[in-house]
């Protein structure tokens, strides 16, 4: 297919290998593995196969090797090996004899045009279109959700650890109440859930088909994931209570709003720190995720619905705030935009 030296060279560049094992013949299968650039420095047939022990195939499979006149059995010798070394195995098959290494591989893929029977309930994906090339886009599928699981998990624990510090700390000193309970729920019920479901729908990043695969115990969170809660949540969950305590002294229903619009405006706004853990918002675009856009608009507008209309002002317990409360707000939420763009810069450049 006119797709598959691309497909190669994408997977290539994702740190993922591609051997060719097949039944043909050593001269067909090179000239095929030259036509869709599968680079080949080694040919082993079947019966040469026989005579290597594993610590030989070993030492062959850490070269670019190419299997002709295999048999079924060489194929699952060959899965087997590779699974020994903690390689992950993705094996793509057709017919009756692939079967037992389609079931032996990590990820068996069936072609659903051609495949057999067989092959298909051996396999764990079916392929409708026989290309190869749709396994590498579905790899970049699955790259992309892993990565927007981790932004999704870390922005929505991020946001909650600010609220838990600004309540814990400002208990710990005796203070008034800095957020009721019906303002929690608006938090985490109202605005929290839409941002972080668009932020779930971010597109691949630019770079995501460049990185090496992930090993199979990644985390989630990880000591980095951890650190940048803990981070951000201090700075959201103190900067909110330092506003409410230097209002104070104009009433406690205006400090009270003006720290639980802050911690909102502060939990929107930390989004975009989130939309990729390591490159700039300015790489991959402020307005790249329009459903993240959309969801912004709506979640601010509804903070705004929630300090200065009446129906809302009632269920929530909040006053009107003015242009000295905003702008106060204003200057707590530069260093959340700037900080992790900068800090993103520096850690890229000095890679």
């Amino acid at each position: 297919r006119p797709d598959v030296r691309e497909a190669i060279t994408g997977a290539r560049a994702a740190g993922i290998r591609t051997i060719m094992i097949t039944g043909d013949s050593p001269i067909t299968a090179a000239a095929i593995a030259q036509q869709v650039s599968l680079p080949v420095t080694e040919h082993l047939t079947g019966e040469e196969l026989d005579g290597l022990d594993d610590d030989q195939l070993q030492g062959a499979l850490e070269n670019d090797v190419l299997f002709a006149r295999t048999k079924p059995e060489h194929k699952m010798r060959i899965v087997s090996v590779l699974q020994s070394q903690d390689q992950i195995v993705a094996m793509t098959g057709d017919g009756v004899n692939d079967a037992p290494a389609l079931k032996k591989a990590d990820i068996g893929v069936a072609m659903g045009i051609r495949g057999t029977d067989v092959a298909r309930d051996a396999s764990d994906l079916v392929l409708l279109d026989d290309n190869f090339a749709t396994i590498v886009r579905a790899i970049g599928e699955g790259r992309r959700q892993f990565a927007n699981i981790r932004k999704f998990v870390r922005y929505l624990l991020s946001s909650n650890a600010g609220e838990v510090i600004a309540l814990v700390v400002n208990i710990a000193i005796g203070g008034p109440l800095v957020f009721l309970a019906t303002q929690i729920l608006w938090m985490n019920l109202v605005t929290d859930g839409i941002t972080a479901v668009a932020l779930g729908m971010e597109k691949s990043e630019p770079d995501q088909m460049q990185e090496k695969p992930r090993g199979r115990d990644a985390a989630i969170l990880g000591m980095s994931g951890i650190l940048t809660i803990v981070a951000l949540g201090l700075y959201t969950g103190l900067s909110s209570l330092w506003i409410f305590l230097h209002l104070l002294d104009q009433g406690v229903e205006l400090a009270r709003t003006t720290a639980f619009t802050a911690m909102v405006v502060f939990e929107k706004f930390s989004v975009f720190a989130f939309r990729s853990l390591h490159l700039t918002t300015w790489r991959i675009g402020w307005l790249s995720n329009r459903f993240l856009i959309g969801a912004l608009l709506v979640t601010l507008s509804a903070q705004l619905l929630a300090v200065y209309w009446p129906p809302l002002q009632v269920l929530l317990r909040t006053v009107p705030i003015g242009f000295e409360e905003w702008t106060l707000i204003a200057l707590f939420i530069l260093p959340i935009l700037v900080v992790p763009d900068l800090y993103k810069t520096v850690r890229m450049r000095n890679k």
